[in-house]
């Protein structure tokens, strides 16, 4: 039996981490000759509402906003990071809870393997502030590959 990754799932929320497991899914949709697919998902806790009832307002811009913003950091990722891939990667911006479009997409997507960056928390911080690579990694139908900061040292619990 050999591997084969025929489509790459790269989700992005543009951090510095995000772009070092960019430098990791670029290398293996090379070698594999696959798709890169790249994600961001507009976190949808980012509509506040300023009260709770019916007449509640939301503090922050309308999610049509946000996503349009969204799309042109993604374009402008895709130019200055995904220009020399050896075939055009596949971009969309998505707005929803992260974790959640993620997987939606994989699976609709027949994505093989994700790859995606981890900030390697600790165990309070991680129970406090949870993890979206965390559940993905967990509820995720296909392999997760997760990358770590390269600053980062290992630290046992």
């Amino acid at each position: 039996m050999s591997v084969k990754f025929e489509r790459i799932l790269f989700p992005t929320d543009f951090s510095d981490l995000a772009q070092v497991a960019l430098r990791h899914a670029c290398e293996l949709a090379q070698v594999f000759s696959a798709q890169l697919h790249c994600l961001h998902v507009v976190d949808e806790a980012f509509q506040y509402w300023s009260a709770m009832g019916p007449e509640s307002i939301p503090v922050g811009p309308p999610p049509d906003e946000l996503v349009g913003a969204g799309r042109i950091r993604m374009a402008r990722f895709q130019s200055e990071h995904l220009a020399d891939l050896g075939r055009d990667p596949v971009v969309d911006v998505v707005i929803g809870r992260p974790f959640a479009e993620i997987i939606g997409y994989a699976r609709e997507n027949k994505i093989d393997l994700i790859v995606m960056g981890t900030h390697g928390r600790g165990a309070i911080a991680h129970m406090l502030l949870g993890s979206t690579t965390e559940k993905v990694v967990r509820k995720a139908s296909c392999p997760v590959l997760t990358v770590r900061a390269e600053d980062r040292d290992f630290v046992m619990p």
